[in-house]
């Protein structure tokens, strides 16, 4: 039987499966530059104010839209607003019909793989208010 990720759609996705894609690596928490021109977005290492650096988590997932207003509910995107998310994240991935990475970890099925493929923030985000 296939997994979720490769039968499914994103859009055809439960909220606990499009949930369970984020690997959390933070990246996208960090803050970013977009060139207007070219549309290419540029990553900082400075992290969101409710970005936990230590953890490499949202202090305030369920909230974060409302109290960070520039904050992407990718939910409610079309895959083409993917675009600002990094590379290596799974929505992106999906949304192009390609594979999980090994180091996923729905794929690996260790939480941790993302820290260990050095892949997350974890270790090297600043926070905003430092």
């Amino acid at each position: 039987m296939a997994a979720f990720w490769e039968s499914k759609t994103l859009e055809e996705m439960t909220e606990e499966e499009w949930e369970s894609l984020c690997d959390g690596c933070g990246r996208c928490c960090m803050h970013k530059f977009k060139d207007e021109d070219t549309h290419e977005v540029f990553y900082t290492d400075v992290a969101c104010r409710l970005f936990d650096v230590d953890h490499c988590r949202c202090t305030a997932y369920e909230k974060r839209t409302e109290l960070v207003p520039e904050c992407v509910d990718l939910r409610s995107k079309h895959a083409d607003q993917f675009r600002c998310l990094p590379a290596t994240c799974a929505y992106q991935q999906l949304s192009k019909s390609r594979d999980l990475a090994s180091w996923h970890p729905l794929v690996s099925g260790d939480r941790n793989s993302v820290h260990k493929a050095g892949i997350s923030m974890q270790g090297k985000a600043v926070p905003e208010n430092s």
